[in-house]
């Protein structure tokens, strides 16, 4: 209704600032985002450092798989709470981030295939590829920038 309100007055969404849009958005409150946050990127990175530490027990990569992608999601999800999930995944695939969001998908799913169902061999080549998971692609130039 309030937005109702503000269309028929002559207000438009571009007047009100992003935080305001954000609130607007959401049914939580912006402490109760913020907490959620802040507690779904700590045990993200927990997850991640466990899942790192299991890595060197006996037959601890399967363990490892588990609890690094589960890590990485939840850290992942974590943005979730502070844009709002439709907001997140359409940002992760606009046409700019489009490729570096299917690598990232693909390296999580195949990182648990690798380490659950394919043989040592395999799981071999995946340490050795693991470090291509955190590669950061460069910001696109636009052409009309002149540079």
């Amino acid at each position: 209704m309030e937005k109702l309100r503000r269309v028929l007055n002559g207000q438009d969404d571009e007047e009100q600032g992003l935080t305001a849009q954000v609130l607007e958005a959401s049914s939580l409150s912006y402490g109760t985002r913020l907490k959620w946050f802040v507690i779904c990127f700590v045990c993200g990175i927990f997850f991640s450092i466990l899942g790192t530490g299991l890595l060197w027990l006996p037959g601890g990569i399967k363990l490892f798989a588990v609890f690094y992608t589960f890590g990485n999601l939840a850290a992942l999800a974590s943005t979730c709470f502070l844009m709002g999930p439709v907001k997140q995944l359409k940002k992760m695939f606009e046409t700019t981030r489009l490729l570096a969001t299917i690598i990232m998908l693909l390296c999580f799913i195949f990182t648990l295939c690798a380490a659950l169902w394919v043989s040592y061999i395999s799981r071999a080549c995946l340490l050795l590829t693991w470090p291509l998971t955190r590669v950061v692609t460069p910001p696109q130039r636009s052409s009309e920038s002149g540079v």
